[in-house]
């Protein structure tokens, strides 16, 4: 699908979303942190969270909803889907992010559990079970830092990964994808 003429580029830190349309290019730089990317292939509009943490460690309340924490970035998108009368069933998902940042000497191995890292990975994954999302791609956990690109109007997400240096990592890269720049077509 080609580029249309004007493009809004929008750039997620972290706890932020955004929903748009067919003029829209968003991109966000990830850790251990996960990028939630939702696209309706039919009405070519969509959006991204990018979210810390899986969910607040106490009642929300009245608080508002707060795009860091995974559980509430989602209810911020599905509140936009809503608003366009689509149903999460309509949207392709794809998830990325997860990375361990630092040298893990204290938790040795993969199997190391209940890092935030992996928190984020299962919340995401668990989420879009839970609200009925299809996953089309995924680029999850591993060491380093992920740039992520999404073109809503082609619904294509560009991931370049950097794992950490074999140096400052006791960890071996898992099967997730060249570390090169990867294009996940929807």
């Amino acid at each position: 699908m080609k580029k249309p003429q004007s493009v809004i580029e929008i750039f997620l830190q972290p706890g932020e979303w955004w929903f748009g349309n067919e003029h829209t290019r968003i991109r966000t730089l990830l850790g251990s942190c996960v990028a939630i990317t939702l696209w309706h292939p039919g009405r070519r509009i969509g959006g991204m969270c990018h979210y810390m943490l899986p969910s607040r460690s106490r009642e929300r309340g009245t608080q508002a909803l707060d795009g860091r924490y995974g559980d509430e970035a989602l209810a911020l998108l599905l509140k936009e889907i809503h608003r366009e009368r689509a149903r999460p069933s309509e949207f392709d998902a794809k998830l990325f992010g997860g990375g361990y940042m630092f040298d893990r000497q204290g938790c040795p191995g993969a199997g190391c559990s209940g890092q935030i890292q992996d928190r984020n990975i299962a919340i995401g994954r668990d989420l879009m079970a839970r609200h009925g999302f299809r996953i089309k791609a995924q680029h999850l956990g591993g060491t380093g830092h992920r740039q992520v690109i999404f073109d809503i109007w082609s619904g294509h997400v560009w991931v370049k990964h950097t794992p950490l240096p074999a140096a400052e990592s006791d960890l071996k890269e898992p099967d997730c994808g060249s570390p090169l720049l990867i294009g996940l077509p929807s």
